[in-house]
C-alpha cells in the first residue's frame, strides 16, 4: 500500500507537470498570431535570453518551448527568478539526500519527546525520514522556508521591476567586489550546476517512488 500511495502520488506529480507544459506550449502558439509590436518584442527578448547568465554551450539559449517571448521583460526576470531558486533549492535537496544516503548525520537526538534521534533517521531511507520527522520539525522548516521566500520578495526594487535577483538569505554572500567577468562565470555555474540537481533530485524521487524507473540507481538501497 505505501508503495501504491507513493506510486500516486508521483504520478500525480507528472499529470500536474504535463498540464502546465500544455498549458505554456498552448500559449506560445498563440502568441505566433500576436501583432507585429508583439513579435518586435519577442525578438527582443530572445536577444535578452542569449546575453544572460546561464545561456552556455552546448544549449546556448536553450528555450524549445519559447518561454521566454510569453511576456514582457518582467515576466522573463520572474522566471530567471524562479529558474534561480529551484536550482538552489534542488543543489540543498541533491546534496541532503546524498548525505542522509552517506549515513552521515548529526550527533544526539533531533526530538526527545518523541524519542527519535538523527541515527534513527540515517538508518531510513531518505525519503521515510523525512516522513519520520514530527510534524512539529517539518512545520519549522516549512517556516523557516516561508521567512527566506517572504526576505527575498519585500527586497525593493523588486527584480522584475529592474532590481537585483533574489540572493541567498543565509549566509549573506557579497559579490559587488568581484569583477563581472568573474562574477559572470560564477553566475553561469551556479545556474548549470542547479539545472543538473534539478534532474538529479527528480530522478532520486522517481527511483525512490517507482522502483526501475532510473535504471542507474536500480538496487541501490537508498532508493
Amino acid at each position: 500500500l505505501a508503495t501504491l500511495r507513493h506510486l500516486l502520488n508521483f504520478l500525480n506529480c507528472i499529470v500536474v507537470i504535463m498540464k502546465v507544459a500544455t498549458l505554456l506550449a498552448l500559449i506560445g502558439s498563440a502568441a505566433a498570431f500576436a501583432p507585429s509590436a508583439v513579435q518586435k518584442t519577442s525578438t527582443a527578448l530572445n536577444g535578452a535570453l542569449d546575453d544572460m547568465p546561464g545561456a552556455t554551450a552546448p544549449f546556448k539559449g536553450f528555450d524549445p518551448l519559447g518561454l521566454a517571448t510569453l511576456g514582457s521583460e518582467e515576466t522573463l526576470a520572474w522566471f530567471r527568478a524562479a529558474e534561480l531558486k529551484h536550482s538552489r533549492c534542488a543543489m540543498l535537496a541533491t546534496t541532503g539526500y546524498l548525505v542522509q544516503a552517506a549515513g552521515w548525520h548529526f550527533p544526539g537526538m533531533l526530538s526527545s519527546t518523541e524519542g527519535i534521534s538523527f541515527a534513527d533517521l540515517s538508518a531510513m531511507k531518505p525519503l521515510d525520514a523525512w516522513a519520520a520527522v514530527p510534524e512539529t520539525g517539518r512545520s519549522q522548516i516549512y517556516f523557516t522556508i516561508f521567512l527566506a521566500e517572504i526576505i527575498t520578495e519585500v527586497k525593493g526594487p523588486h527584480y522584475t521591476k529592474g532590481g537585483d535577483l533574489p540572493t541567498i538569505v543565509f549566509p549573506p554572500i557579497n559579490f559587488s567586489n568581484v569583477p563581472a567577468e568573474t562574477l559572470k562565470k560564477k553566475q553561469d555555474a551556479e545556474l548549470n550546476n542547479g539545472r543538473l540537481a534539478m534532474i538529479a533530485i527528480m530522478s532520486f524521487c522517481a527511483a525512490a517512488n517507482i522502483p526501475g524507473s532510473v535504471p542507474a540507481l536500480a538496487g541501490n538501497p537508498m532508493f
